[in-house]
């Protein structure tokens, strides 16, 4: 290190020494490195020095100016891309501001080669910070409906289609080759599992993203994701506390609002994150949902002390991480009229991780007023370091060490390694243990060439054409949409028997114009099977929880008869 940087580092002692006075409990670690400070011109903290990590996390954390220590509670998106690497406003909140995390969104992840090459080059930029720290690199990679980083990685069944095969082993593999995929790319935190309860089966928002509506099995299920992603290196992340599940809303556009009372949640919604807590879970995500009827009255429960002081942290026990949803959503910015005050309400109330999709102008409001907050009010300040400290233990237990996801992406792994060719047979067994046969009235599963007679498929999913016409002779098919057509009408008459997929309430009314055509029906659910509830009529339906080619062979294999459909529905579905 050079003789500038030492001195800078000296300066800023009596700093440190204060900041360990007004917020932190002596430790004996931390004092000796601050000793060695003043005596040893040669010496620097690292993040990659031994030692007890508490005590190494808060030593870095004293040793940070104002700024720094802001900007590890900072996680940011990005949206465009320089030449040759993810955009130059990034890059220099990295290398200028020295923030802590980034999150990979949809929008980055068409090239995979690329995304690796782009978070490598993140990476190399803060690893120039004074003190080699990493940055948390986070996605949404739940399996099923959200998959975030798309490219060649699987396509695979969702929480939903876990919790039909009630196999606690698949939620683990679910979670490990998840992982598995991520780590290669770099990638080192997901925002995974989903442990919203499907309380509300008209919610869109949840539905097949959750592992079903009982609180326990929500409860094992998100432990054993949880552990399959740390056992890839990858820190798991339970949401969206302290529960998105019993709403039709959705918190992106607008402030959901639940009435169940505090009794309710904690017998209800809260149960799998205690559960959770005690398996020592790394990070939790907070959800803007308001509970009018809880002491958080009718603000977000992102932006309330009296959710994540008071219930995840004094009644839970949670001792990790918490990390807002994306805060450029009028779910969390409605109740206080701006992102900055949201931003700074959020940190006050004990989130330790603001997260934003998009990636703010270098001296944006949210920022400067934060850091003029610090410097003007001394329990802010305490509460930001507070923060940071928890973001910097985080990262010295996960990224580093031997099963720590390598921080720059080896690319030949990349080509090689995604998608996961274990991963692969694994999640195809999946889809196939996890297909529900709902009823079956009409005797037409198996369903033969015989029973069929002209067979017509009505989707909407290229996969479920090609499949349907790959393993079914005289079969036609049609693209539906509401309002129904008068052609659609006339190829059903046509037909014997028709396997309609059904993923929408737009589909509900497609096959209600069918019931007057006295035509055998088999509806192959996708996604919830909740739709249901409103066609008791239908001669059979079975349900495959997933849209991929993988969950869809498994539906048309349960129709042939080629494999069993033994799942279970994993929530109230016609008194099942």
């Amino acid at each position: 290190m050079d003789a500038k940087t030492v001195q800078e580092l000296k300066a800023r002692l009596p700093v440190i020494a204060a900041n360990r006075r007004r917020n932190f409990k002596p430790l004996k670690t931390a004092a000796l490195v601050y000793l060695l400070f003043a005596a040893a011109d040669g010496f620097a903290l690292n993040f990659f020095d031994d030692g007890d990590v508490e005590e190494l996390a808060s030593a870095l954390i004293d040793a940070m100016s104002d700024e720094d220590a802001l900007a590890q509670t900072f996680m940011l998106g990005w949206r465009d891309t320089a030449e040759g690497g993810p955009s130059l406003l990034i890059q220099e909140w990295i290398s200028r501001r020295r923030v802590g995390a980034v999150k990979v969104f949809g929008w980055n992840t068409a090239d995979t080669p690329q995304l690796a090459d782009n978070i490598g080059i993140l990476q190399r930029l803060s690893a120039k910070n004074p003190y080699s720290t990493p940055l948390l690199v986070a996605t949404d990679q739940e399996g099923g409906l959200v998959r975030h980083v798309k490219g060649d990685t699987s396509d695979t069944p969702g929480a939903m289609a876990i919790g039909a095969s009630g196999f606690p082993e698949d939620a683990y593999n679910s979670g490990y080759y998840i992982g598995r995929e991520l780590s290669v790319l770099g990638i080192n935190m997901n925002f995974a599992p989903t442990v919203d309860l499907y309380t509300n089966h008209s919610s869109v928002l949840i539905g097949p993203r959750s592992f079903g509506d009982y609180p326990e099995y929500a409860g094992i299920m998100g432990i054993a994701f949880a552990r399959g992603l740390l056992a890839s290196g990858v820190i798991p992340t339970a949401k969206h506390f302290p529960g998105h599940g019993d709403t039709e809303l959705d918190s992106h556009g607008v402030l959901p609002s639940i009435d169940a009372t505090f009794d309710v949640l904690w017998n209800r919604e809260l149960v799998p994150y205690r559960m959770m807590a005690k398996e020592g879970l790394p990070a939790v995500m907070s959800g803007h949902i308001a509970f009018p009827n809880t002491a958080a009255a009718a603000g977000p429960a992102s932006l309330s002390k009296w959710f994540l002081g008071d219930v995840l942290r004094d009644r839970v026990g949670f001792k990790g991480l918490v990390i807002t949803d994306d805060m450029i959503m009028n779910g969390a910015t409605t109740s206080t009229g701006s992102l900055s005050l949201a931003a700074k309400q959020a940190l006050l109330a004990g989130n330790d991780i603001i997260m934003m999709s998009s990636t703010p102008a270098l001296n944006d409001p949210v920022w400067v007023n934060l850091l003029d907050a610090m410097r003007a009010e001394p329990e802010f300040m305490a509460r930001v370091r507070d923060a940071a400290r928890r973001v910097m233990g985080v990262k010295l237990k996960y990224l580093r060490g031997e099963k720590a996801v390598p921080l720059v992406p080896d690319m030949a792994r990349v080509r090689n390694g995604i998608p996961d060719r274990e991963g692969t047979v694994f999640f195809q067994g999946l889809a196939a243990r996890s297909v529900t046969l709902i009823k079956d009235n009409g005797g037409l599963i198996p369903l033969t060439g015989e029973k069929a007679g002209r067979l017509f498929l009505a989707g909407q999913n290229l996969d479920f054409f090609t499949l349907g016409r790959k393993y079914f002779d005289n079969v036609s098919s049609y693209w539906y949409s509401a309002p129904v057509s008068d052609d659609l009408i006339q190829r059903v008459r046509l037909a014997d028997t028709i396997i309609f997929y059904l993923s929408s309430r737009e589909g509900i009314e497609v096959l209600r114009s069918f019931r007057p055509l006295g035509k055998k029906i088999i509806v192959l659910s996708v996604l919830s099977p909740a739709y249901l509830n409103e066609v008791p009529w239908v001669d059979a339906a079975l349900a495959v929880y997933g849209n991929s080619s993988d969950s869809l062979l498994a539906g048309f294999s349960a129709i042939l008869g080629k494999i069993p459909a033994k799942g279970s529905v994993p929530f109230e579905l016609n008194g099942r």
